[in-house]
């Protein structure tokens, strides 16, 4: 896997590029959503540089945009670590899901792979063609494109500033990304039932403190996918004949 070859051999991985090519139909919606976040971290009183040096170290997408928004009304740091940590939690979850293609990657290379995890670059692997044989690569090609474009764009964002003008809809950007992502995995009434029970309830309690609504949206989510499963589950095995018994 990833110990057997160099970071070259890895980029010209038939694998790598096909994970990079798969994340190329996301990058409209990731773009304008990192300049967002460059752009709020100068807002909360950043400079460029630091905000460049925030994007880089705290690699969290919706996280940074949380922890600029505290920073500005001058939260107290803990509150600040504390609501991110909420907020990131999804990922212990990605983390786990995604262990079985990376059980044979020694652990010191899967620090790396753990800070380019995202949304983005976990929908895509687990959307990946069936016939993939080499699932780690393509991980790693989709999740290089994200963090590339992601910290470009928050240069970007940076380094404008307040110039950019207050009427652009940069911020349909943050929830456009994330349909583009979901809406092409939707395909089992499992998937379709845990989607928009989620989505239902986030949208109903996002006054809750902390995007804990995101939290309870995605638990609500995942009891309703879950009861559907087991539910469509069953019907088969009612009408299933009884292999067993004897011919008459």
């Amino acid at each position: 896997m990833m110990s057997s070859g160099s970071g070259q051999a890895t980029s010209s991985s038939p694998a790598f590029w096909r994970g990079a090519r798969a994340f190329a139909p996301l990058l409209p919606g990731v773009l304008p959503f990192s300049m967002v976040a460059g752009i709020a971290a100068v807002q909360a009183g950043f400079t460029p540089l630091q905000s460049v040096a925030f994007s880089l170290i705290g690699y969290a997408g919706s996280a940074q945009l949380v922890a600029s928004q505290m920073y500005a009304g001058h939260t107290p740091t803990l509150l600040i670590v504390l609501s991110t940590l909420i907020v990131n939690l999804r990922f212990a979850m990605y983390s786990a899901s995604l262990l079985p293609l990376f059980r044979d990657v020694p652990l010191p290379a899967r620090w790396p792979l753990g800070y380019l995890l995202t949304d983005q670059s976990y929908a895509l692997t687990l959307g990946r063609s069936a016939g993939e044989s080499d699932p780690v690569r393509f991980y790693l090609g989709s999740s290089v494109m994200m963090w590339l474009t992601w910290q470009i764009g928050t240069a970007i964002g940076a380094l404008l500033g307040g110039r950019i003008p207050a009427s652009w809809p940069l911020d349909f950007a943050v929830p456009l990304s994330f349909i583009a992502l979901l809406v092409p995995v939707l395909k089992t009434r499992p998937q379709l039932a845990a989607g928009v029970v989620s989505a239902l309830v986030a949208v109903a309690f996002h006054a809750l403190p902390f995007r804990s609504n995101l939290i309870l949206g995605a638990a609500c989510g995942l009891v309703a996918g879950l009861a559907v499963q087991r539910r469509h589950g069953r019907r088969p095995e009612q009408h299933k004949p009884d292999q067993h018994r004897p011919e008459a």
